[in-house]
């Protein structure tokens, strides 16, 4: 990043790493699922191919990233288990859980047609996730056995729930039927009154499934002789067993007993008060404003696998655009946000309460909405170019005590706009000329703003302000027309359309133009 004044504000990130010899868990939610699956009319109590489509999300998770060793997802959630030595992102809670969230979130949409191929997807989905720090392999066993027991308990309960209602109750007369009621009596609720023996039912259903690691032998050639070479390969297996937590499961399977360890005993009654002491919860400060910044994860790659135009290709920059657009749309407590390159940052105003300013919430839910958007739009953007693999973004949440110490934030980031896309600029002329890339960056090694403006005279470029704006300055997305200090009540009736500008965010005149932004 570039040197600037403004620097002192990276003072105010977190490094929120989870120390060894911790064991990490991702854990993934839908948000609103309920509302998600009555809208695409998903079948009641369990749409097989909506847990099949969210079976395949956690198995290419494994594939991408090595770390995962093993996964257990029912219904609308997943948990992803890191092997104990990993160093995934330095270990850094915001890091880890919005790559995977927002992976998962990009393979969930793009696969979406694979399996609801007559469905259209009607609004993006998104999900929550969170960081599960086990403090032992034990409490790594109990969490397991828990979100199983909670896979069986809400299965039993649904299924019982949508029978009644296939029969002719309403949904209240049939929650009334089901309240206070245990497993066994809803057992025999099923089986006297609809046949059903909750034993025969999928195992998917009742038992959730599991992703993991396994070493599988492949032929790679033949000898002279005609005697085939094997060599292992890693590969992944999708199981559904009855007790994840059990040892007689864990030691069928190497690879968990060699990145994790063996149980040393079966787990008797879980304590879910005790797991959820190990949910790794921080809390952003009251009052404060509150910065998500998201970045695409190794874009330099993709943008070239894509043939990104070089420094800058416009209809990428305005496919983040309408993502940071969604974002406002979306969420009414995000009041401004700008962007650059394959980055942007949404301002949370001061006295937000979303998500209870839960920063890990906050931070992949965000994360999850732009990636599901930015894979949704891709077409509209792109029309001539298949998207060739899912894109992932990470994010991180930082807060900012005063509006004088944000807008340095928000100067920050348009200050390195303005050197990178100058960099760029000279770097992507020199090797067009023919340079190596090699060549372009000793070429540019040490100099300053004067000698890449003569640079690019030198190319024809006379006045590097004549290039297009939204290149030298990024992009600001903001609702048009917001008065200052409006009430809530007055807010909620008035219609505010988000615009995107290309302007100098730098200047206090900005500000003064938009007081409502801010407040």
């Amino acid at each position: 990043m570039a040197n600037s004044k403004y620097e002192y504000v990276k003072s105010f990130e977190d490094e929120d790493e989870i120390m060894f010899p911790n064991l990490i868990v991702v854990r993934i939610e839908d948000r609103h699922f309920q509302r998600f699956s009555e809208v695409h009319e998903f079948e009641k109590p369990n749409d097989e191919k909506a847990l099949k489509l969210m079976s395949l999300c956690a198995t290419l998770v494994l594939q991408e990233y090595p770390d995962i060793v093993f996964s257990f997802g029912f219904s609308d959630e997943y948990s992803f288990v890191f092997k104990q030595t990993t160093k995934f992102y330095q270990r850094r809670a915001s890091k880890v859980v919005s790559i995977i969230v927002s992976f998962f979130t990009s393979v969930y949409v793009t696969k979406w047609k694979e399996f609801f191929p007559e469905k259209e997807l009607k609004y993006p989905p998104s999900f929550h996730a969170r960081p599960i720090v086990c403090a032992s392999l034990e409490v790594l066993q109990e969490y397991l056995a828990w979100r199983q027991q909670h896979c069986h308990i809400t299965n039993q309960y649904n299924t019982c729930l949508w029978e009644l209602v296939k029969s002719g109750k309403t949904e209240k007369e049939a929650l009334e039927i089901l309240k206070g009621t245990q497993k066994q009596e809803r057992n025999e609720l099923l089986f006297q009154h609809f046949g059903i023996n909750y034993r025969t039912l999928p195992q998917m259903f009742r038992q959730g499934t599991c992703v993991l690691r396994t070493e599988v032998e492949d032929i790679v050639k033949y000898s002279e002789n005609g005697t085939p070479i094997k060599r292992m390969r890693r590969d992944t297996t999708t199981v559904h067993s009855k007790n994840i937590a059990g040892r007689s499961f864990w030691n069928e399977h190497q690879s968990l007993l060699k990145e994790l360890g063996g149980f040393t005993k079966d787990v008797g009654k879980i304590n879910s008060d005790y797991i959820r002491s190990f949910l790794f919860e921080s809390k952003l400060m009251a009052s404060t404003w509150i910065v998500i910044r998201i970045d695409g994860c190794h874009f330099h790659r993709f943008s070239e696998v894509h043939d990104f135009e070089k420094p800058n290709d416009e209809q990428a920059l305005n496919l983040m655009n309408s993502c940071a657009v969604a974002v406002l749309q979306e969420f009414p407590d995000v009041v401004f946000s700008y962007g650059v390159s394959d980055e942007y940052s949404f301002v949370l105003k001061k006295d937000s309460q979303f998500c209870q300013r839960k920063a890990s919430n906050i931070m992949s839910i965000m994360v999850s909405f732009f990636t599901s958007m930015y894979v949704m739009n891709w077409k509209a953007f792109f029309p001539q170019k298949e998207l060739k693999y899912c894109p992932a973004f990470d994010g991180r949440a930082v807060c900012y005590p005063s509006t004088e110490i944000l807008r340095d934030y928000l100067a920050w980031r348009q200050v390195d706009c303005h050197i990178n896309n100058q960099y760029n600029t000279c770097f992507w002329m020199l090797v067009k000329s023919g340079k190596s890339k090699s060549e372009a960056q000793r070429t540019l090694k040490g100099t300053q703003a004067q000698e890449k403006k003569e640079l690019l005279a030198w190319f024809g470029i006379d006045d590097y302000n004549a290039l297009p704006v939204m290149f030298r300055q990024g992009s600001s997305v903001f609702r048009d027309g917001m008065a200052p200090n409006e009430n809530r009540a007055a807010s909620k009736n008035r219609c505010y359309k988000v615009i995107v500008e290309h302007c100098n965010i730098i200047e206090q005149s900005f500000w003064e133009e938009h007081p409502g932004i801010l407040g």
